[in-house]
């Protein structure tokens, strides 16, 4: 089931990538690398690891119930005993004190066999569904990881980028500024000219450092999933195909969510724990029948014979019997009545929460399914808005420069395009997020889908280089810009 073969898919998955170092990356740096890492070390799958290894414990308890229970006992025991007697004639009996030392040893064994037990069954049975649901929240939290990896991987990416576009920005609007310092000095321009250069310049400066803490803070985020330190990271090419969901039917992706989501198929074992344990909670108004067999050995002493501290039987004794215990509950102070409710409240309770389960899945998994298409269109907008600012930019500067624009006109085009180019990276990496969301929903998550993405990561990714595509770059490069001023 998918519940059990989703932990050997990782595995083999990963085994998978070191074997084919031609076709994706592989490298310390990478995705699948960084998913390995936290696959070793991360504390939230140890423990979820551990509560099923633990919950997995409740089946051969439960079954234990049903199974005979063979118990071994002995006794030793030593009596002395001292009595004051009377004088009598009539009876022979002369005053004087009587003692008497006696000791006794008995060894017993019992053996019980369960023959009705319908409480004892609906238990084992709980047991199992209550296992099934642990299996299937551990399936979901190796497929959080997955998807865990996945964005704090292109999380510190897509920061990144944003530093390398803030710093871009900067450099722009830093030469913008050092040009219109050389037209005041000429007297091309007047001084605000200049001062609104310098504001813009000044706040993209800000920007930078706050795209530099963000990097940061996406770093240490990878830390705490995988506990090592990373500096850098391979970064996604800008050849990722970028393609709407197959199939692009929002209903065919819901039906599968509603089969395969794992988290609602632990809510299913869940209701089914629920109703087993209901079943057990009624069990108790039934009987009970058990076999009974005990044996005993001891001397004879210790069964109580005639003529205690005198051997006239032969020792040992030895005692044999064998029956039918049958109990029948009557009436237990309202303690079984008052279980039957909480059961059928828990079941209620449980039924609701897979309902709501079902809708939030439902939900998110046409969320999903929309966003990747708006992804595709974003990215192919974003990336057309970045050449037609490249242009207007272009343009505005030489109107700049004839005086037919203001200084503002230039700054404005500025922005927008390095805004064009912060929304086109967010939609790439939305786009790579959405998708491996919308399997997670679904429920067919798995390392490959790490393992298809790592062909597309470039090992030596520099982010001033490489946060656009080649072609939309070039103009706006960080190897195009000056050093900046301090």
């Amino acid at each position: 089931m998918l519940r059990i073969v989703l932990f050997s898919t990782l595995s083999c998955a990963c085994s998978l990538v070191m074997a084919q170092p031609a076709e994706s990356s592989t490298t310390q740096n990478g995705l699948v690398a960084v998913y390995q890492e936290a696959l070793n070390n991360n504390s939230d799958l140890a423990a979820e690891r551990a509560g099923l290894a633990a919950q997995r414990e409740a089946i051969p308890q439960a079954r234990a119930g049903l199974l005979p229970q063979l118990s071994l006992g002995a006794q030793v025991n030593d009596t002395h005993m001292s009595l004051g007697l009377k004088q009598n004639d009539t009876l022979g009996i002369a005053e004087g004190r009587y003692k008497s030392d006696r000791s006794s040893q008995m060894i017993q064994a019992n053996l019980s066999q369960p023959l009705f037990r319908a409480d004892r069954w609906f238990q084992l049975q709980a047991a199992k569904a209550g296992t099934e649901q642990a299996e299937y929240q551990f399936s979901a939290a190796q497929q959080n990881l997955i998807l865990q990896t996945a964005e704090g991987y292109f999380s510190a990416l897509r920061a990144q980028d944003a530093l390398a576009t803030a710093r871009a920005e900067e450099a722009a609007l830093f030469r913008q500024l050092d040009q219109t310092r050389e037209r005041f000095k000429v007297g091309l321009t007047d001084e605000t000219d200049v001062l609104q250069a310098q504001a813009s310049y000044d706040t993209a400066k800000a920007n930078s450092s706050l795209a530099s803490r963000n990097v940061q803070d996406a770093f240490q985020g990878l830390v705490r999933l995988t506990n090592r330190e990373y500096n850098a990271l391979e970064g996604i090419r800008h050849d990722l195909p970028i393609l709407p969901p197959m199939p692009n039917d929002a209903k065919a992706w819901v039906d599968r969510a509603v089969a395969q989501n794992l988290q609602l198929l632990a809510s299913n074992s869940a209701v089914d724990t629920a109703q087993e344990t209901l079943r057990q909670r009624k069990a108790g108004h039934l009987p009970t029948v058990d076999a009974v067999a005990r044996y005993q050995r001891g001397d004879n002493d210790a069964f109580n014979l005639p003529n205690p501290g005198v051997d006239i039987f032969d020792s040992p004794v030895s005692q044999r019997s064998v029956g039918v215990q049958i109990n029948v509950p009557l009436y237990t102070g309202g303690l079984t009545s008052s279980q039957i409710r909480e059961a059928y409240q828990r079941l209620d309770q449980s039924e609701q929460q897979r309902e709501s389960m079902r809708r939030e899945v439902v939900q998110n998994t046409r969320n999903y399914h929309r966003a990747i298409n708006t992804d595709v269109e974003q990215i192919a907008a974003r990336k057309q808005n970045i050449a037609s600012s490249q242009r207007a930019l272009e343009a505005t500067q030489i109107a700049y420069q004839v005086g037919t624009r203001s200084i503002v006109d230039v700054l404005d085009i500025q922005r927008q395009l390095y805004n064009a180019v912060r929304e086109y990276n967010n939609a790439r990496y939305d786009y790579i997020l959405d998708n491996l969301r919308l399997k997670q929903s679904a429920g067919i998550l798995s390392p490959n889908d790490l393992l298809e993405l790592s062909r597309y990561l470039k090992p030596d990714y520099d982010p001033d280089r490489d946060f656009l595509p080649p072609d939309l770059a070039k103009p706006i490069s960080m190897t195009q810009r000056p050093s900046l001023r301090p």
